[in-house]
């Protein structure tokens, strides 16, 4: 064999073996490979009508873990009514007809009046971002789990995403002036706050988001808060009621839940359970940015060009909500079946809530004073 043959003949042989032992190295990951090809096939119902900037950011959170799976998941999105209707979207998870939802906890607080606790918390000076930061860092996620698994047995879990502003009292159809205007007022809010304006006197509806604008066009109810000026320009309330009052204490601080059948987030490999939980960290930031880009604009809009009556809360209602909140924390941790776990998350977020405000407010500057030096005084003030 010539000095050439050899050569080839070792090239060979070197080859076939490189061939082998790549073919070694393929068998070794062909499983992990077999399910990464693999795409999983969800769906997923809003607690939004369509048009609303809610679903807007349903769709967004949906996209992050459509995207940051690499294509291994593809949830499909569905707005309010596709399946079942705002407030049953759980109860279609638990049934096997959707695989997620995106709403707020407050919609099946009918199950325990704890769930609004993780959706729509009493007014202890928190913002919606120190109450996330309640959640993930100060015990919060770890009771919202017991509620879900252990207390309701449940085959639930979720994260909570998307810090909200403070909500409006709301779309009233005629001038409020003090609490004894809520006397018999048909007023709709949903959680808590149900209750909280019950103590105040009102006679409360609860509707999901798409429901309340027809209501308050055909005089069901007099009065109406759903969230924030973009979804409110959508959906149309300036088109049935006169006046609308900014800040209250009924919804202080809220934020979103993203939540699914647990048995069908512990089938997924880890990583991609992983996507689900760090997109709603994610969804967190980008709702919020997106948000103080929208609401300041359509709250312009709304004043501006619908011409609608805007309205500062007097003080005397917003006393009289603080007092109304004592009131319906005493009532739900008396009740004999549901009281003793709504206690225990009313002391963890006072407890946060007692060291973290505290720092906050020792430590914030004023806003008002230093947008006075810049801009003047803030559109609206209190007669």
């Amino acid at each position: 064999m010539s000095s050439s043959e050899s050569k080839a003949l070792s090239r060979r042989k070197f080859l076939t073996g490189g061939a082998v032992a790549a073919g070694a190295g393929a068998a070794t990951l062909a499983m992990p490979n077999i399910s990464r090809a693999e795409t999983v096939n969800w769906r997923m119902q809003s607690g939004w009508a369509s048009g609303d900037i809610f679903h807007e950011f349903a769709e967004d959170y949906v996209r992050m873990v459509n995207e940051l799976s690499g294509g291994r998941m593809n949830i499909d999105l569905l707005p309010a009514g596709s399946v079942v209707g705002a407030l049953e979207v759980q109860d279609a998870v638990i049934a096997g007809a959707l695989e997620g939802y995106h709403g707020v906890t407050a919609y099946w607080y009918g199950k325990h009046k704890a769930a609004s606790l993780f959706g729509t918390p009493p007014a202890f000076g928190w913002d919606a971002h120190q109450f996330l930061a309640w959640f993930y860092y100060g015990g919060g996620e770890q009771l919202y789990q017991e509620l879900l698994r252990d207390v309701l047995n449940l085959d639930m879990t979720g994260w909570l995403t998307g810090p909200m502003p403070t909500q409006a009292l709301g779309w009233f159809t005629t001038d409020v002036t003090g609490p004894e205007d809520f006397d018999g007022l048909r007023y709709r809010t949903v959680g808590l706050a149900a209750d909280l304006m019950t103590n105040m006197g009102a006679s409360v509806t609860i509707l999901g988001g798409p429901d309340i604008v027809p209501s308050l066009d055909r005089g069901v109810i007099d009065a109406a808060e759903f969230n924030n000026p973009s979804s409110d320009r959508r959906l149309g309330f300036y088109d049935v009621a006169d006046y609308w009052y900014q800040q209250s204490y009924h919804q202080d601080c809220e934020c979103f839940e993203v939540a699914f059948r647990a048995s069908a987030v512990e089938e997924l490999p880890e990583e991609l359970q992983s996507v689900l939980r760090y997109a709603a960290y994610a969804a967190n930031s980008d709702m919020f940015w997106k948000a103080m880009h929208n609401y300041p604009q359509d709250y312009q809009w709304l004043e501006e060009e619908a011409g609608v009556n805007m309205r500062l809360t007097p003080m005397s209602i917003l006393e009289a909500q603080l007092e109304a909140w004592d009131r319906t924390i005493e009532e739900s941790e008396a009740d004999p079946e549901t009281g003793e776990f709504f206690a225990r998350v009313i002391q963890s977020q006072k407890d946060f809530c007692e060291k973290t405000v505290n720092f906050m407010l020792i430590g914030e500057a004023p806003k008002e004073p230093a947008y006075r030096h810049f801009f003047g005084e803030p559109g609206l003030s209190r007669s």
